[in-house]
C-alpha cells in the first residue's frame, strides 16, 4: 500500500523520465509499479485522495457474534474450571457437554481483543533463553576437543579405549592415550600430561576443553582435575548435532585408518567455533 506522497514522488519522477525519452513501462519497472498502476492513479483519482482502503467502511458479517454472545463467552472462558484453558480445549471441553459458543478462531480473537489470550490463570510467561556460550578459536591453545574412541583388537571382541586431545586452531594431536579399558583415571591423567606439556600453567587465559556428554569425560574427578589445572570444560548439548566436539569425527576409527593408509595428514573441518 503506497501512501499519497509517496505516490505524488513516484509519479512525477516517472513523468520526467518519460519526458526526457525514457520508455513509460521501463521507467515504471525501475520505480517499482505497474504501468496500469499509474494509470489507474491518473484516472481514478488515485493522486489526490490516495488509498481509499484504509478509511473503508466494512459491513459487519450477518454471522459475527454480537455484543451480548461476546459477553457470554468471556463469562465462560473466565470461569475456574477454564481460567487456564486455551480455547483448543474450551470448545471441546464444552462439547462434550453439549453447548457450543463459537469455534476456536472465535474463542481466540475474543480473548485477544480483550487481551486475555497471552497468560491466563496459573499461566507463567515464556522465560528468556540465554543463547548457548561459543567459544571461538583464533589462536593455538585456546580451543581444545578431546574424546575417546574403540579401536578393535585382534581378539574379536575385544576393544581398546583411545583417549585423544585436539587443538581445534591447530588441528594438533597435543595429547593422546590407549588403554585396555575406559575408566576417568585414565582421563584424568591425560588431562594433567597434556597441560603439563603444554605448558598451560605460565598462560594468563587457560584453554577451554570441549567435549559430548559422556559419562567418562563428565565425571567428577574429572571436572574437580579441570577446575584445579584452570581449564574451562565446555559439553555438547544433548540432541544438537552441531555441538559435537570436533575430536569425535577425528578420533573415528575409519577416519584414521584411511588417513594412515594413504599417507595424508588429518585435513579437518571447516569449523570456527564449538558450543
Amino acid at each position: 500500500m503506497i501512501g499519497l506522497e509517496d505516490r505524488h514522488s513516484l509519479a512525477h519522477d516517472i513523468d520526467t523520465a518519460h519526458d526526457a525519452g525514457a520508455r513509460l513501462h521501463l521507467a515504471c519497472d525501475i520505480a517499482g509499479i505497474d504501468e496500469r498502476t499509474l494509470q489507474r492513479w491518473k484516472a481514478q483519482a488515485g493522486l489526490v485522495k490516495g488509498d481509499g482502503r484504509p478509511q473503508a467502511v466494512r459491513p459487519v458479517p450477518s454471522h459475527a457474534l454480537s455484543p451480548d454472545e461476546r459477553a457470554q463467552l468471556l463469562s465462560v472462558a473466565n470461569e475456574p474450571r477454564f481460567a487456564s484453558v486455551p480455547p483448543a480445549r474450551i470448545v471441546p471441553m464444552l462439547a462434550d457437554e453439549g453447548v457450543y459458543l463459537a469455534s476456536e478462531s472465535t474463542f481466540t480473537r475474543v480473548l485477544r481483543a480483550h487481551d486475555q489470550s497471552k497468560h491466563r490463570g496459573r499461566a507463567k510467561a515464556p522465560r528468556p533463553v540465554r543463547p548457548p556460550t561459543t567459544h571461538i578459536a583464533s589462536a593455538v591453545r585456546e580451543v581444545w576437543c578431546w574424546d575417546m574412541t574403540y579401536l578393535p583388537a585382534v581378539v574379536m571382541g575385544r576393544w581398546y579405549h583411545l583417549y585423544l586431545i585436539l587443538d581445534l586452531y591447530s588441528r594438533k594431536i597435543v595429547g593422546w592415550e590407549v588403554h585396555d579399558n575406559d575408566d576417568s583415571t585414565h582421563a584424568i591423567h591425560l588431562v594433567k600430561r597434556t597441560a603439563l606439556a603444554e605448558g598451560i600453567a605460565s598462560m594468563a587465559s587457560k584453554p577451554v576443553l570441549h567435549g559430548d556428554n559422556g559419562s567418562t569425560l563428565k565425571a567428577t574427578t574429572v571436572v574437580a582435575m579441570l577446575n584445579w589445572l584452570g581449564v574451562k570444560p565446555s559439553y555438547s548439548r544433548p540432541r544438537v548435532s552441531d555441538d559435537k566436539d570436533y575430536a569425535s569425527y577425528c578420533t573415528s576409527f575409519e577416519r584414521l585408518r584411511t588417513d594412515a593408509r594413504f599417507g595424508r595428514r588429518n585435513p579437518g573441518l571447516a569449523l570456527g567455533a564449538v558450543r
